[in-house]
């Protein structure tokens, strides 16, 4: 800031500061080894567990190369049942969550500060308790003469099967994930400014129309990470099908679970644990497709 002739302060600013580009500061050289902890830790207990699995995937009973363990599972078709059946479930878990958790996550992004205290104090309590704990929580709400039940058969309503199908596996699912898909739209709706709104209702939107139009697409990364992160939760979750689920509806990581616990079939289980690896993996390179696609359309415009 200097002063003209005239006593008024102006501001001049450097045209090759001002064209320069930003410094990046990189770790010297002589500091690099503080990363070797962190590394050598993600080596340990990461990559060489999941590179076990993945070669043991590729093993016989004598220790010899073979992919029998893919052809054992893809050529019974009781496996590829249970295959799309674990994508279903996670798909529907996944719809479900996202159309109770958005009006859920904004509320809590537009709400007042005690509103907001008080959902986000319920959204997070969950993650107190053991996830066992909760599901026989509502395994005692949904059985015949749970608290359900008997509300229903004091209305003369009847007695309807919540339980041990397909209706409470979903039940569990839903509320097992959908903290996650609430947290993930509020971390994005929190940024989304509501003036926004507020400019598109001034100049003759509907309420609804300025919703759909303004405020729903600048949420859709927070749409599509929640929902990434419920699909690929829900695909290898164990103890809530196991418990509240059906026999028809025992998905992957029950399957994992008997092949090493009862038949001891450690790599036919690993095979299946890489089938499971690799839709998560599919999982990821269609959101940053997707991701990367609006990111170049956006540039473009």
């Amino acid at each position: 800031m200097a002063l003209d002739v005239d006593g008024q302060a102006t501001v001049r600013v450097s045209e090759a500061a001002a064209e320069s580009p930003p410094v990046r500061k990189a770790l010297p050289g002589g500091q690099l080894w503080l990363l070797l902890p962190a590394l050598a830790f993600l080596a340990i207990f990461f990559a060489y567990p999941l590179f076990d699995v993945v070669l043991r995937s590729f093993r016989d009973g004598q220790g010899g190369f073979t992919v029998q363990n893919y052809e054992a599972f893809f050529s019974r078709a009781i496996y590829i049942r249970v295959l799309l059946l674990t994508i279903e479930i996670a798909f529907l878990t996944t719809v479900f969550s996202l159309i109770v958790g958005y009006p859920l996550a904004y509320v809590l992004a537009n709400s007042g500060p005690t509103v907001r205290s008080f959902m986000m104090l319920c959204v997070m309590l969950p993650f107190m308790t053991s996830i066992l704990v909760r599901t026989y929580g509502w395994m005692v709400i949904l059985r015949p003469n749970g608290v359900i039940n008997t509300v229903f058969a004091g209305l003369g309503l009847g007695e309807i099967q919540l339980i041990y199908n397909r209706s409470g596996l979903m039940i569990g699912m839903v509320y097992t994930m959908l903290p996650y898909m609430v947290l993930t739209l509020y971390s994005v709706m929190r940024g989304i400014d509501g003036r926004f709104v507020a400019v598109a209702q001034s100049l003759g939107a509907g309420r609804w129309s300025a919703f759909w139009r303004i405020y729903f697409p600048l949420s859709m990364p927070g749409v599509a990470g929640g929902s990434l992160l419920v699909f690929i939760l829900a695909a290898g979750f164990y103890i809530t099908p196991r418990l509240m689920g059906g026999d028809r509806d025992q998905m992957l990581a029950s399957i994992i679970a008997y092949q090493v616990d009862v038949l001891l079939n450690f790599n036919f289980a690993s095979a299946i644990a890489v089938i499971l690896l690799v839709i998560t993996l599919a999982c990821f390179g269609l959101y940053a497709r997707v991701v990367g696609l609006k990111q170049l359309l956006s540039s473009k415009v």
